[in-house]
């Protein structure tokens, strides 16, 4: 476990995702977008669903952080436990070839009643990383108490525990408390648009950054351009 997160220290890795919805969630297309995102030097990948968890596990040698979500967003995601959320989306993870296992590791309740720590243990059974995507301090000294291996910034903005949160920008200040008061590497995610941020993550003594939107979101990107004055 420790070689694969010394793998993507201090490196960025990329976060290829698509909605079934979106043009890009073709399979070809997801592949050339990690392809690509390589190229470019990613450390690593996060991917969702076993289709491209498996692809990138077949034809890359690099890092892969795995993780389901739903097909569709629901519009109370802030209310609900919608990343990983059962031992049964772990099982489907670690069954594609995720070396990392990323999962929302709040204190919300969960699907079926499950609970955070029979979630970590199993990963751990099956010689996974843990990694918690969290949102608050308090979610991530828990997450710590229950066996994580790594914490991440992921949901900072994204809950309703977390509505102090930046909406426009990565939440430093959450990055800095987790690094400062837990003994975890922590990885920042979330509304990272510039290189200077991404140099601020590192400073603040981040394992390591996961970019999304900035690089693999074509109508995202095209948004902060076409809309920027209106």
């Amino acid at each position: 476990m420790e070689n694969v997160l010394g793998k993507i220290k201090g490196t960025v890795v990329v976060s290829v995702q698509a909605m079934p919805s979106e043009p890009l969630y073709l399979e070809k297309c997801m592949v050339a977008m990690m392809k690509s995102v390589i190229n470019g030097g990613a450390g690593g990948l996060r991917v969702a669903g076993t289709r491209d968890i498996a692809n990138a596990k077949k034809l890359f040698s690099l890092p892969i952080i795995g993780i389901t979500k739903p097909d569709k967003i629901p519009s109370n995601f802030k209310e609900i436990v919608y990343i990983t959320p059962t031992i049964k989306d772990v099982i489907d993870v670690i069954n594609a070839g995720a070396d990392i296992v990323a999962f929302d590791g709040t204190q919300r309740k969960r699907p079926n009643n499950e609970k955070l720590p029979d979630l970590i243990k199993y990963i751990h059974i099956k010689k996974k990383v843990a990694m918690a995507d969290v949102s608050t301090i308090e979610e991530g000294l828990k997450a710590q108490e229950s066996g994580a291996d790594v914490l991440s910034t992921t949901l900072a903005g994204y809950t309703l525990e977390s509505a102090s949160s930046p909406t426009d920008a990565p939440d430093f200040k959450l990055l800095e408390e987790l690094v400062k008061q837990t003994n975890l590497p922590v990885i920042l995610e979330g509304r990272i648009w510039e290189p200077w941020q991404v140099d601020k993550a590192f400073a603040l003594g981040a394992h390591s950054v996961v970019i999304g939107s900035a690089i693999t979101r074509p109508q995202l990107i095209t948004k902060r351009f076409v809309f920027r004055n209106k």
